[in-house]
């Protein structure tokens, strides 16, 4: 044992520290596992109980990984006080490493911070259309970090939940009937008068849009080559943009066919000649 730098009374302290030792390590071996298994089950009745709810799945998710690695880093901490740790020394670690990881991950937190104040305020949900950050599209994911918005042209944007929460946010789904408004210009030649009942009666006379309240048009401008008509309707939200693109489609041919043009800005030009004379 000298050769190892060990004389016999070190070595007997040793021993003594590894038989006391041996309890320890293995009541933690015991309760590691123990809590595993309990962490397992415990994690099998939450994901049951959450099917039986009508829950958001995001808000499941979150509840879910939260609770899930809240057991798991409680049973760390039960397994290494077991094995001597001093409770105060490990909170004492923790935290000064809690305070590191912080300042290091000062974005991600923000962006934490922002997932949590979405799934809890719910501006928006899975499913509805947005307009956030200068993105517009479908929301196909909400995470704790970021959310998925799947584009008009099907490119997925991924906007960090940060700057959602700080910024202004449109939701085109959360009410069930939408506004339009479709602005349409007519020669000043034109009857105004008749141009209106035609806009009216075209809008009027589709099933999809709302009746109650009416449709209205009024004159908005008188624009430099045109007077601009403003025809205001309301719809449901999944019969829209139908509506909306067959109504502009159709005004152009109803109009025309009343002898009603939609002028293209255009300018007067006058020359003058001028006489060079000696």
């Amino acid at each position: 044992m000298e050769r190892f730098g060990l004389t016999k009374e070190n070595w007997d302290q040793f021993v003594e520290w590894l038989w006391n030792f041996i309890p320890d390590l293995i009541s933690a071996v015991i309760i590691f596992f123990v809590g595993v298994w309990v962490i397992n089950i415990f994690s099998k009745a939450l994901r049951k109980f959450f099917q039986q709810k009508d829950y958001d799945e995001t808000l499941e998710r979150f509840l879910y990984d939260l609770i899930n690695i809240g057991l798991k880093i409680l049973l760390v901490v039960l397994v290494v006080t077991q094995l001597g740790v001093q409770t105060s020394s490990l909170v004492a670690i923790l935290g000064a490493a809690g305070l590191a990881i912080g300042l290091a991950l000062q974005g991600s937190l923000s962006n934490f911070a922002g997932g949590v104040l979405i799934l809890f305020f719910k501006p928006f949900k899975i499913g509805d259309y947005i307009e956030a950050q200068g993105v517009s599209g479908t929301v196909k994911e909400i995470s704790i970090f970021t959310t998925k918005v799947n584009t008009f042209g099907n490119q997925l944007a991924v906007i960090p939940n940060g700057k959602i929460s700080n910024g202004n946010i449109i939701n085109y789904s959360a009410e069930e009937r939408r506004r339009g408004k479709i602005e349409i210009g007519v020669s000043y030649e034109s009857n105004i008068k008749e141009a209106k009942e035609i806009l009216l009666d075209l809008i009027n006379t589709q099933e999809k849009v709302i009746k109650d309240p009416a449709p209205e048009i009024f004159v908005t401008e008188l624009g430099d080559s045109a007077v601009t008509l403003s025809l205001r309707f309301w719809a449901l939200n999944d019969d829209f943009w139908e509506v909306h693109f067959y109504t502009i489609e159709e005004a152009k041919k109803r109009l025309e066919d009343k002898g009603i043009s939609i002028p293209f800005p255009q300018r007067d030009v006058h020359l003058y000649s001028h006489d060079n004379r000696s």
